[in-house]
């Protein structure tokens, strides 16, 4: 029985130098660009014809707690109301649809308190205060195409007057 054991003994030393070690994989996306990519996939659910906008809050820990899309309030059927973007107010989609933001914190499953906001587009005022109020901390944006509009001015102005960090995604080379 001695023998056999060194035998095994030296079979496995000898193989276990013939192995390499196996490492983990270290192109692995960053979890801003996982955030984000999911921010832009909850987008596809917005029935929105022209504009389609998502949102994910994730925690200190990475955790999703809420996600978001631009749609219609629960229970109001997106073929019930008008989706122009010109004309009286009442007449256009503005009046009714809520934004991605506002849906995240409103579907989110715990505290948003110290969260990050990833949304695919920069919060207008109306959600500066929702992110203001429910204790976001980081607004990760992906576009800032409306810029120069008032609304997203004075958005800006709020968020860095509560001191919310704001930085524009910037995916990094082959999304690490």
């Amino acid at each position: 029985m001695f023998r056999y054991n060194v035998c095994i003994n030296l079979k496995l030393k000898h193989m276990n130098k013939k192995m390499k070690k196996v490492e983990p994989r270290s192109n692995r996306i960053s979890w801003d660009e996982c955030f984000m990519r999911m921010a832009h996939l909850i987008a596809e659910r917005s029935p929105d014809p022209s504009t389609q906008a998502g949102a994910i809050i994730a925690n200190q820990n990475n955790v999703v707690v809420g996600v978001g899309y631009n749609g219609m309030p629960r229970g109001v059927a997106f073929e019930d109301v008008p989706w122009e973007r010109e004309g009286d107010f009442e007449d256009t989609k503005y009046p009714y649809i809520c934004h991605a933001e506002e849906n995240a914190v409103y579907n989110a499953n715990g505290s948003t308190k110290d969260c990050k906001l990833y949304c695919t587009l920069f919060p207008c005022n109306e959600c500066a205060k929702t992110i203001i109020q429910n204790g976001i901390k980081e607004v990760i944006y992906d576009s800032d195409k409306y810029a120069k509009d008032s609304k997203f001015k004075t958005s800006k102005k709020l968020l860095k007057l509560a001191k919310i960090k704001l930085r524009q995604y910037s995916p990094k080379e082959n999304g690490k």
